[in-house]
């Protein structure tokens, strides 16, 4: 991905400005991603490879001011939001987002906001990662029917890919203690056992912020808020919280929710909780931009997408003129 001619970049970022022009009128586009890898990975074909991010992250600075989220959602709410703003995000604390990813904004002077399940500090495993490298190393033929999950025909990276999507589908709404059972029952039947650390340790955390990067909660063990039981829900937002607050000595200022889609994965008395918890800021996977009108508990993010850098831009124009994402009432 190259960045964008000279013309084009300056036509966009006209667009850009008239769709948010600061002020009383400011939108802010709020980016979100999970890894950066060190190189291209079949079994994760949407996540970007360390010279796909930094082009990516080229072509994004084209058009957009990058801001701190926090900060850019206190300003949008007092109208003080300059033209064009856009704000980074990662989700759930993988090490290549303190290895990879943080480097890259660095050395191009921007930051993100980096929203940690703080369960996985150890450097254990999340379900869906279990899963994921499971179907990596599974047979070409795997037996799953022990568990009730079916036979599964693996003949070539396609077929692994898809299962993944199916079998991630199945498990993600269960109670959380039978879906990391259920993602075990996966493991063992392909033979799987960890051998590389996928997710941050405590004092990758504090590296981050020691590199200016903005550091978030996004619960402990990332549950379905909406499936929980209150108080197990307000325990997840709160210790969370509390964690990485111990961690470095300084307050945690946003909150991701997991899976983040409105109505679905979280209610209203989620958002009251992140409220109350003493959180600023609450991020969905609602789609669109951020008006002064947005709940700033339920602000809504976009994944980058194109293969190119026109595309890139061209859909980051289209995400700014979403302005009604989805929220709970």
């Amino acid at each position: 991905m190259k960045r964008l001619p000279r013309l084009p970049a300056a036509l966009l970022r006209g667009i850009a400005a008239g769709l948010s022009p600061g002020g009383a009128r400011a939108a802010l586009l709020v980016l979100s991603f999970h890894r950066v890898l060190a190189d291209r990975d079949p079994m994760l074909p949407d996540e970007p490879d360390a010279a796909r991010f930094a082009a990516q992250l080229d072509a994004i600075a084209d058009l957009f001011r990058i801001v701190d989220l926090a900060d850019a959602v206190a300003r949008l709410g007092n109208g003080t939001l300059p033209p064009r703003c856009a704000a980074i995000t990662f989700d759930d604390g993988y090490a290549n987002n303190c290895e990879i990813a943080a480097p890259l904004l660095g050395a191009r002077g921007m930051t993100a906001t980096f929203f940690i399940t703080t369960g996985f500090l150890d450097g254990s495993t999340m379900w869906n990662d279990i899963v994921i490298e499971s179907l990596r190393v599974a047979p070409q033929s795997l037996d799953l029917r022990q568990p009730g999950l079916g036979l599964w025909p693996l003949p070539d990276w396609q077929a692994r890919r898809e299962a993944v999507d199916r079998l991630l589908g199945s498990l993600k709404y269960l109670d959380p203690d039978e879906r990391l059972r259920q993602a075990r029952c996966i493991a063992a039947a392909a033979g799987w056992q960890p051998t590389t650390r996928p997710m941050m340790l405590p004092r990758d955390i504090r590296r981050l912020a020691s590199m200016g990067m903005a550091i978030g909660a996004h619960t402990v063990t990332h549950p379905i808020l909406g499936r929980l039981p209150d108080a197990a829900a307000r325990r997840e937002i709160v210790d969370g919280k509390e964690t990485l607050e111990s961690l470095l000595g300084a307050p945690v200022r946003s909150f991701a929710y997991p899976n983040g889609r409105p109505n679905q994965d979280y209610a209203r008395r989620h958002v009251e909780m992140v409220r109350n918890a003493g959180f600023e800021v609450g991020v969905s996977t609602g789609w669109g931009a951020c008006t002064p009108n947005c709940d700033p508990f339920q602000v809504p993010r976009v994944a980058p997408w194109g293969r190119n850098a026109l595309r890139l831009g061209l859909g980051l124009l289209r995400a700014q003129t979403q302005r009604h994402p989805d929220q709970v009432a």
